[in-house]
Order: structure tokens, then C-alpha cells, then sequence
């Protein structure tokens, strides 16, 4: 494994061991949903160089695209439960409650 290799695979991990451990906010989880977005999207902005075909060139851009898409439904989340509820403590948040 190359150290670039290794370099994308531990944030992507890192991205999501900070998922899987500290969801204590909203925000936190967004942001390490962004991170393992972002180091997807340079993985495979590397994969496409190397392979160095132009069908694969606009996959990265797609992934960057769904990416963006992401963030903004995450953040509209994020101030409609901060409005909502006055918080963004995941822990508050109750799916069951109308």
C-alpha cells in the first residue's frame, strides 16, 4: 500500500470511527460525513489519473456533486432541528415524536 493509499484510507476510517463514536451533535456528524465524502472524492480523483482514461473522468465530479448535495440537506436539517427544538443534540431528537 502506498502512503497516498494509506493517507486516504485512514481519514476516510478516521471519518468514520468520529461517525460511529461522537455522535453526540448534529454538527460533529455532519462533518465527519463530509470528511469521508471528501477523502472518497480525492481517492478517486487519484484512481482516475492513474487509470488515465477519459470515461472515468466524470465520476468524480458526480461524487462531488452528491457530496454538495449532502452538506446542504444536513445543514437545512440542522437549522430546521435547531429551530425546532433549540438544540442539536442528537440525543434530543426523537424520530417518534410529532
Amino acid at each position: 500500500m502506498t502512503p497516498t493509499h494509506f493517507t486516504f484510507s485512514a481519514g476516510f476510517t478516521l471519518g468514520l470511527t468520529g461517525l460511529a463514536l461522537h455522535r453526540h451533535h448534529l454538527l460533529s456528524a455532519l462533518l465527519c460525513l463530509e470528511g469521508m465524502m471528501l477523502s472518497l472524492f480525492v481517492a478517486l480523483s487519484l484512481w482516475t489519473l492513474q487509470v488515465d482514461s477519459t470515461s472515468f473522468s466524470p465520476l468524480p465530479m458526480i461524487l462531488l456533486t452528491f457530496s454538495a448535495c449532502e452538506a446542504s440537506a444536513g445543514l437545512g436539517l440542522l437549522v430546521a432541528t435547531a429551530r425546532t427544538h433549540a438544540t442539536d443534540r442528537l440525543q434530543n431528537l426523537n424520530l417518534l415524536q410529532c
